[in-house]
């Protein structure tokens, strides 16, 4: 596929600190720009509609909604992201293009359907209180969201980044629009807005999608065949996002740090707002994690790879796997460099930062633990995107489940230690996920050769 790794090349022939500027630019929007998206267009709604929705506190219960609609869509579409993208993936390796289209369709309905089921059993049964109007937009926005993420992963399986960046815009711009127009309509009119601006963003995407994929039938299930299905990727997608938003949930539901917002759902001021800050640090190193893993790395590994398959030389297949695994640690040792950097401007500009905003300083210790957390969170990142490419599933698995292991025992600990400890959990389990991922990353590129050609 003609990827961004094009674009980002085109870039770096330049030779010139331009250039490279340019490229690191790109890469970072390319790489953040859905996200950063998403995040101002919630805040800029809340923001704009703080002198008309009253009362305020309603503007609060939106946010709370949307952030459980994407946290609890993504852990469950988590489930099917990673094993669809190697379909996918093998499809095209295989030269059957045909049969996407058809088992995207079938994708998208079997998640309409679980989401669908899911969303009714808990519009039902936790909000018995609440309006039928917002018990049904909760529902649409649920299942739509999920959709958006499988089009989402299909699009960045197939390099499709700056379409994706294109279609947040549209799609998150729209949101905001209609949310301001129907803020009149209080926490309806919100979560309405919200519902409507995602149902266009994910039409967007299906149209894309049609756009670029041709088939003489229009449905297909055949990614659920035995041979098709992939048990550790099904694992690995649940396990990873479980992973990310474990800690957020326990300090959600945990009664010393959180509040109740509107029926079953829970906040923790004390918390969400030090990781929302500490999130917009991973911009940089997600710059340099695409540029490095879509240039110099992906060049390395598919001349390693095709001179494999097409009886290189044993000459050439060494100096290959020695350039690629030279590339692997020169991009998680800049990962380790920019997001270092970045942590400490952080530190440096912290005061200033959070008076702008003004946020009590009180959460400056938590602030500096999670801009550590997310430091490391990009590097476990980048480590499992090469582990990805050498289709080592199995060590994915242990690592996530690890990871999700470690973040729930670590996160109980320090809940129980008391604020001064918050945060440490999430940082602690990254931590010892990051130094094992290394350790069993360095043993593999060892032993890539004999991995290679005695064990297939």
């Amino acid at each position: 596929m003609a990827g961004i790794g094009f674009e980002l090349r085109k870039l770096l022939k330049r030779n010139s600190l331009l250039g490279m500027m340019q490229a690191y630019a790109y890469a970072g929007i390319i790489s953040s720009g859905p996200w950063v998206l998403s995040i101002l267009g919630i805040l800029v709604i809340g923001v704009m509609s703080a002198s008309i929705v009253a009362p305020s506190f309603l503007i609060t219960q939106f946010q709370v909604s949307v952030t459980y609609i994407i946290a609890i869509s993504l852990v469950l579409t988590g489930l099917t992201q990673l094993t669809f993208t190697r379909f996918t993936a093998d499809r095209l390796f295989e030269k059957q293009e045909e049969m996407i289209l058809p088992n995207f369709n079938g994708l998208l309905l079997c998640v309409t359907v679980v989401s669908g089921l899911l969303g009714m059993l808990a519009i039902t049964l936790l909000f018995p209180n609440e309006s039928l109007l917002y018990r049904l937009l909760m529902l649409a926005g649920f299942v739509t969201v999920s959709n958006i993420w499988m089009a989402t992963i299909f699009l960045s399986g197939m390099k499709q980044y700056k379409a994706i960046l294109l279609l947040f815009a549209v799609g998150y711009t729209t949101t905001v629009l209609l949310a301001l127009l129907m803020r009149s309509l209080m926490l309806e009119g919100l979560l309405g807005g919200f519902v409507l601006g995602q149902f266009v963003l994910l039409i967007g995407m299906i149209t894309l999608i049609l756009r670029n994929y041709t088939s003489s039938h229009f449905i297909s299930f055949d990614f659920l065949r035995r041979g098709y299905l992939y048990p550790s990727l099904i694992a690995v997608g649940f396990f990873y996002n479980l992973g990310i938003w474990l800690d957020k949930f326990m300090f959600w539901f945990y009664p010393a740090t959180s509040q109740a917002v509107i029926g079953p759902l829970r906040a923790s001021a004390i918390y969400d707002i030090p990781v929302f800050l500490a999130y917009l640090s991973i911009i940089p190193g997600m710059a340099v994690f695409l540029l490095k893993m879509e240039t110099e790395f992906v060049e390395y590994y598919n001349r390693l790879y095709d001179a494999i398959r097409s009886g290189g030389s044993l000459e050439y297949i060494e100096r290959m796997r020695n350039e690629m695994v030279y590339s692997v640690r020169e991009g998680i040792w800049e990962i380790v460099k920019i997001q270092t950097i970045t942590v400490l401007v952080f530190l440096v500009t912290s005061d200033a930062l959070l008076g702008v905003l003004k946020i009590s300083e009180l959460y400056l210790p938590l602030l500096f633990v999670n801009l550590v957390s997310a430091a490391l969170q990009v590097i476990f990142l980048g480590l499992l995107n090469v582990f990805f490419y050498l289709d080592k599933r199995r060590d994915v698995l242990l690592l996530t489940g690890g990871f999700v292991f470690l973040n729930g025992i670590f996160t109980t600990i320090t809940l129980l230690l008391g604020p001064k400890f918050y945060g440490y959990g999430f940082a602690l389990a990254l931590l010892v996920c990051v130094m094992a991922a290394m350790h069993v990353l360095d043993r593999k590129l060892e032993h890539l050769e004999y991995e290679t050609f005695m064990l297939q």
